[in-house]
């Protein structure tokens, strides 16, 4: 795929002030979940799930991208269609987990390192083949004393840029996810300090690899304190704190950041993410990227919560769902009122 294409699909992702749903749990995560709800830990009843997801309608109207997981991308809607398909029929694009997740990083107690780079080419050729447009790898810094060690940054680094590189050759979009967890005590300055050593190290590897920056999106979390830390930011010093950091070093050719949640609640989501698109219009000269969302649990968690495995309770799952994705699209135009979530 040209450059030019890598763009352009990009572009699809972030255009109409829409955003990206990841759907990408891992089977163990989502059984983990289900078991909380007492729902049956199986792959039928995940297939369900999902299902109940993408068939959600008007999903497409906030959505412009879903990011599947390896067992999600193979299923198929209960009339036989693959997910994909029923996916582009909504024009929502299909986007691929394609790490396989954290394991512990050598001799630094308390950090992990991202696997999945073996034999990660044919992976992709095989996700394009099967629908993918976009692909996601995730890698995680714990916060702590001395941490991030500038060895787990080195590690992960490297492999978010070799795996955008693959995934560029084979014509798909990296989405970029280095994610500083939110579990800690630490000030909103640590996150901060945090996020900048971790980003520069990201796009110099990106640079390195030689990765197209118009072609790929950019998954961070928002500067916030950590969830035990006393003092917390207001939505509008998140917005504040976040935008001044990413201007210090998020390239101007990326064309969209598409921030995770975290853990955050649905609301606190949309609020923060709200407050800094507020800022973009103030300040719309300063900001050469999109402002987006690539929310999981904020998305789904209540639909899940009301769905339990039951049929008869997916209609009201669709429409909490629905209702989410309408208030972070809100929340892109900087239009997001708490009120809202009285509807």
């Amino acid at each position: 795929m040209s450059e030019e294409a890598l763009a352009d699909t990009a572009h699809r992702l972030i255009a109409d002030h829409k955003g990206v749903l990841a759907m990408d749990e891992s089977n163990g995560t989502c059984n983990r979940r289900f078991g909380d709800l007492g729902i049956p830990q199986t792959e039928e009843m995940r297939r369900r799930y999902r299902e109940l997801i993408i068939t959600t309608p008007g999903l497409g109207t906030c959505i412009s991208g879903a990011i599947l997981y390896d067992e999600t991308i193979r299923q198929r809607a209960v009339d036989g269609q693959l997910f994909t398909k029923v996916l582009g029929e909504a024009e929502i694009l299909t986007g691929i987990k394609v790490d396989i997740g954290a394991t512990d990083l050598a001799r630094h107690p308390g950090e992990t390192v991202t696997g999945g780079l073996d034999g990660l080419r044919g992976r992709l050729r095989d996700y394009a083949q099967m629908g993918a447009s976009f692909a996601k790898w995730r890698a995680v810094f714990s916060m702590g004393d001395e941490l991030p060690s500038q060895g787990c940054i080195d590690a992960n680094a490297q492999a978010l840029a070799r795996y955008a590189a693959l995934s560029q050759e084979a014509g798909l979009v990296p989405v970029v996810e280095p994610e500083i967890l939110m579990a800690g005590e630490h000030a909103a300055v640590i996150c901060r300090q945090a996020t900048d050593r971790v980003l520069r190290e990201v796009f110099d590897q990106l640079h390195g690899q030689r990765v197209v920056l118009e072609g790929m999106l950019l998954k961070p979390g928002m500067v916030l304190a950590g969830m035990d830390c006393p003092t917390q930011l207001t939505a509008e010093e998140v917005a504040d704190e976040t935008i001044d950091c990413l201007l210090q070093v998020v390239p101007a050719a990326v064309p969209g950041i598409m921030f995770l949640s975290g853990g955050q609640s649905g609301e606190l989501a949309s609020a923060r993410l709200n407050a800094m698109n507020i800022h973009r219009k103030r300040e719309a000269t300063r900001l050469p990227w999109a402002l987006s969302f690539s929310y999981g649990r904020a998305l789904q968690r209540p639909a899940m919560d009301i769905w339990r495995g039951e049929a008869a309770y997916v209609d009201a799952a669709q429409h909490a769902l629905l209702h989410r994705a309408h208030c972070n699209r809100a929340a892109r135009r900087g239009d997001y009122r708490a009120a809202m979530e009285a509807v």
